[in-house]
């Protein structure tokens, strides 16, 4: 139930056992009996309001288990006096109660429909069960496919459409193991047990899901409405976590989707059932202009189609020196071969430098590396922009540097060398 009428036989303030709370007061407040839930077994504890005579008005914030068996309500004193013996009426907040309901039972039924698609050795190891999403966390050695998580989200809805009622009775442990009643490794249970079956029957006539629970559920697995699920990550070795949503919850995150798709498509000029084939196309166009972009490039810095790169003589050598602006790293090499044949004979130095760091290539001409090494050179250029090491061989090697205010620095470096 979500009302209740009840005797007030325990108030606490401050940390400490009160015989009455006013107005503005944080209170503590245990009652002979509750329709309140406390957080328990995954799910969070209910909301909602106390009231009673002379305009007495608590709004509970959460309801916690205390003591095993103890249920304790957090909440605020908003009007009005309370005091232990008091009647109250404890009315939980309905709608958010519901939510909550659904996303437990969706949980048992993420539970079974994991374990026949995944196999039973999948077991609970955590959960989380709120009104506005769930989390479960599972056994299972490996990260599930996009398949997987596809069959176990439309096994779960399958079960939601059946809109079987749901049903419980309270039994001993040894008996509801009997009945073939998943329990939870680690839970302590008394010697009284409840047991939910949900799910309707499965293809050997047994409950599709039957579990030890103590929490709140719907009434019929139809009124969880729709399961989606969000997210399939790794919490730890061999446990995995799915988070999902139901309801009210699970149609905003369509409508949500819906809504951007629809963007994206007015964006693109398209209808929604055009937008991945309209965004191939623009892949594949902006693909081709990069790779225009990258052939201007490479024939600018190779001097374009006119006479060739900017070159002059240090000490018999031709040195081809070229800083240049907007070109990736990876395409330097490519640039410093293009070089090379432009002139002929000699060195090309090439500089770029991208997001302040500086990368620098330098190639010989097979004809000057034997007295000519690629790899000194481009040590000499890192070394004036901070860099240590480079390497490749005697006919071409990179190295980088992280100052990129003085690239210049490199290629004057490299000139010098060529002097020495």
């Amino acid at each position: 139930t979500t009302e209740a009428e009840g005797h007030v036989v325990g108030l606490v303030a401050d940390g400490a056992s009160v015989e009455r709370v006013v107005a503005g007061m944080d209170v503590a407040i245990v009652t002979d009996r509750t329709p309140f839930y406390g957080e328990s077994g995954g799910q969070v504890g209910d909301t909602g309001v106390i009231t009673g005579y002379h305009d007495l008005h608590i709004t509970v914030a959460d309801t916690h288990k205390r003591a095993d068996d103890l249920t304790v309500h957090q909440g605020r004193v908003d009007a009005g006096t309370l005091s232990v013996g008091d009647s109250v009426t404890l009315s939980v907040d309905a709608a958010r109660r519901d939510a909550v309901r659904a996303n437990h039972s969706a949980t048992h039924l993420l539970h079974s429909a994991l374990r026949r698609t995944l196999g039973r050795h999948v077991a609970q190891k955590g959960s989380l069960v709120a009104p506005d999403r769930l989390r479960f966390d599972f056994a299972h050695p490996k990260g599930m496919s996009e398949a997987e998580v596809r069959a176990v989200e439309e096994a779960v809805n399958e079960r939601i459409r059946k809109n079987a009622p749901v049903g419980s009775h309270v039994t001993t442990p040894d008996q509801a193991e009997k009945e073939g009643a998943v329990a939870l490794f680690g839970e302590k249970y008394g010697d009284a047990v409840r047991v939910l079956a949900m799910g309707g029957e499965d293809d050997n006539g047994a409950p599709y899901s039957m579990e030890l629970c103590g929490g709140t559920h719907v009434d019929r697995t139809g009124d969880i409405a729709l399961f989606k699920i969000l997210a399939e990550t790794a919490v730890g070795g061999g446990v995995r976590r799915l988070e999902a949503v139901t309801g009210d919850a699970a149609r905003h995150y369509f409508e949500e989707r819906e809504a951007r798709l629809e963007e994206a498509a007015e964006r693109l000029k398209a209808r929604p059932e055009e937008v991945p084939e309209r965004l191939d196309q623009l892949l594949e166009e902006r693909r081709r202009l990069a790779d225009e972009v990258a052939d201007l490039r490479r024939r600018l810095a190779a001097g374009g189609g006119g006479g060739g790169p900017e070159t002059r003589d240090v000490g018999g050598v031709t040195y081809a020196p070229q800083l240049l602006e907007g070109v990736p790293p990876k395409d330097l090499k490519g640039l410093a071969d293009e070089m090379k044949k432009k002139i002929g004979s000699g060195v090309v130095a090439l500089v770029t430098v991208n997001e302040g760091k500086v990368s620098l290539v330098v190639g010989v001409t097979e004809d000057r590396t034997d007295r000519l090494d690629a790899v000194t050179l481009v040590r000499a250029g890192a070394q004036a922009v901070g860099g240590k090491g480079g390497g490749g061989r005697p006919d071409m090697a990179q190295a980088g540097g992280p100052d990129g205010a003085n690239a210049s620095a490199a290629l004057q470096a490299i000139e010098e060398t060529l002097q020495s």
